[in-house]
């Protein structure tokens, strides 16, 4: 008994040593580390939200030169410490990674060895080989262990060249020179505040964690799993606003317009980076094989838009059938020679379309505010308020609520300008591109959102919330309308007034609008518009005809029974002067006619009375 009690002692000695001491190591010092630099992170996560919060509410209007370096001062020294603290914890974290593989073996090695040791003392029938495995364990272990330390010294080294290089990183509001925005993301992930409204006039901004996920946008508060649907950007719109005196916002509006809101980033690049991604994902070009070429193709194209390209007319030519007739125009290429060759070709130049040097208007202004007063009476008075289903309020009524045809369609203003040509739909794509590269050039993303009201009359632009007309654009000045040969929501017309830039003659100029993938129909809207124009104004014409030749016949029949009175006046007077030539033998005829007859009836009354006597 005393050698099998020794022998547990020996045993319960080492199981303390080799197993129970490892394992309430890792759990005392490494575990206790992990959780103490999870609070430390936890409370610099805080820190951190609440400078960002601070730094928001900077005002635009009032700045303070002082509170806003303390504030960005703030930002800084929380962001700096939020990311020292979260590379120490994820250092941490991945050096616990390391050391779980080797914290529940090394026990078990001891528990091992310490039950080996217990039964070599008390058999002898075991090999060298169970030996050497565990040899060959423990030099891994050892060999993991240094592995380790290895791993630990570069993950420092890692961090303190991170810290270096991020040092521009903690600035809220970074140098857009140093960092330049890239304008073909078709993904964006980040923090915006939304603005959540609460009454009438109050309202809340709330920090969430927003991410795109194909045509969708989502948002994830801080403790949820996974993140929610927030909005579908398929075919939106997107443009930047100014919002409760705060700055770097922007308004998302769905593409049916049912829905909007309204998202603050941190900086000037995440605002100009999440208007241009959201813009990209509305053009659908994240279905595209590969989203980010194609994106930066479409704004490079747009970038070269602005300047003259001298392979217009081949582009013009590529996109045509083939054997399809061009119409000739009078005036030729501003670049070619009076005598060359190129000048006899019956093509579309730029200079026949746009005119030189023409400024685009990107916001809606009333045509009696410019300088074309001759148009105020033509389209009609700006500033009255329009029902657009046609109903009258009061009692009078317009001439466009009597029209047969009222058509709705909610359109966003791009610009406008002068044009040179109307009689080709080159006029259109033209204005429009050189209308959408501007925006882009420029970053004017902002659009004046109206309802256009199609009628057969006119076109109306109608302010969605007042209900008062913007602009109305009589239809017989309508001369041209086409839509984009890509994108089928961009669609434009030209108008012909008197008194663009010359009074004396005629000018026209170009609208280009966007709708809700709708282009197609408003042109067929306008087209039917203008069709029921024409057959009314034929009808009109011959209704008047038609009541001109009645008034005519019914001329003519008076004259003819005024004739026919006075001919019958003449024969009426003849008859009585006849007569009063001859009166004493028209009294004798009368005398000898009636005594004929008196004998004749004698006659008769004697043969009646025979014959009632021989009856």
């Amino acid at each position: 008994m005393p050698p099998l009690s020794s022998c547990h002692a020996v045993l319960s000695t080492q199981l303390a040593d080799a197993m129970m001491f490892p394992i309430s190591q890792f759990k005392e010092r490494d575990l206790k580390e992990i959780l103490t630099l999870k609070e430390v992170f936890q409370i610099a996560s805080n820190d951190h939200d609440a400078a960002i919060n601070r730094y928001s509410r900077l005002s635009k209007k009032r700045e303070n030169d002082k509170v806003k370096y303390e504030v960005t001062e703030d930002v800084y020294t929380s962001r700096k410490k939020q990311h020292q603290t979260m590379m120490h914890y994820f250092c941490a974290l991945n050096t616990l990674q390391y050391k779980k593989k080797i914290a529940l073996l090394e026990p078990l090695l001891g528990y091992m060895q310490a039950q080996i040791s217990f039964f070599k003392m008390g058999s002898e029938n075991l090999t060298g080989q169970l030996e050497e495995f565990l040899a060959n364990i423990g030099t891994s272990v050892q060999n993991v262990r240094r592995e380790m330390d290895g791993d630990v010294e570069t993950m420092q080294q890692t961090i303190e060249d991170l810290e270096v290089a991020s040092d521009p990183l903690y600035v809220p509001d970074p140098d857009p020179t140093t960092f330049p925005v890239n304008r073909n993301l078709t993904r964006k992930a980040g923090y915006l505040n939304a603005r959540n409204k609460t009454g009438l006039v109050s309202s809340t901004w709330d920090r969430q964690f927003y991410f795109t996920q194909g045509g969708n946008l989502m948002s994830q508060a801080r403790g949820d799993v996974a993140g929610g649907l927030a909005m579908d950007i398929d075919n939106c719109s997107v443009m930047a606003v100014d919002c409760e005196d705060r700055r770097y916002c922007f308004q998302i509006t769905s593409f049916d317009g049912k829905k909007s809101s309204i998202l603050q980033a941190e900086s000037k690049k995440d605002h100009e980076e999440w208007i241009c991604t959201i813009n990209n994902i509305s053009k659908q070009i994240y279905l595209s094989e590969n989203p980010e070429e194609t994106a930066a193709r479409v704004n490079q194209s747009a970038l070269e838009a602005v300047t003259p390209s001298p392979s217009f007319q081949q582009r013009h030519e590529s996109l045509r059938p083939a054997g399809q007739s061009r119409p000739p125009t009078a005036r030729t290429s501003s670049s070619g020679s009076l005598g060359s060759e190129s000048t006899n070709l019956a093509s579309l130049s730029l200079d026949s379309l746009v005119a030189p040097d023409t400024p685009i208007q990107f916001d809606i202004i009333s045509p009696v505010c410019e300088d074309q007063p001759g148009l105020a009476k033509a389209f009609g008075q700006g500033g009255r308020r329009t029902n657009p289903f046609g109903e009258s309020g009061g009692g009078t009524q317009s001439g466009t609520e009597d029209s047969i045809l009222h058509q709705l369609f909610i359109v966003r203003f791009l610009g406008s300008m002068e044009v040179k040509a109307d009689d080709h739909p080159d006029v259109v794509y033209e204005t429009m591109r050189q209308i959408l590269a501007a925006r882009a050039i420029h970053n004017i993303f902002r659009m004046t959102e109206s309802h256009l009201l199609v009628t057969c009359d006119c076109l109306k632009l109608i302010d969605p919330q007042t209900q008062v007309t913007r602009l109305t654009f009589p239809l017989p000045c309508v001369v041209l309308y086409a839509t984009h040969q890509e994108n089928k929501r961009l669609f434009g017309f030209v108008l012909r007034t008197s008194g663009g830039r010359s009074e004396s003659s005629l000018s026209s100029v170009c609208y280009i609008f966007e709708s809700n993938n709708e282009g197609e129909k408003i042109c067929d809207s306008v087209g039917l518009a203008k069709q029921i124009a024409l057959h009314a104004e034929l009808d009109r014409r011959a209704s008047e005809k038609q009541k001109e030749i009645e008034r005519v016949k019914e001329k003519q029949q008076k004259e003819l029974s005024k004739q026919k009175q006075i001919e019958k006046d003449l024969e009426e007077q003849s008859r009585l002067i006849a007569a009063s030539n001859r009166p004493n033998q028209a009294g004798s005829e009368g005398q000898l006619v009636l005594s004929s007859s008196q004998s004749e009836e004698s006659d008769l009354g004697e043969e009646g009375k025979k014959r009632e006597s021989e009856a």
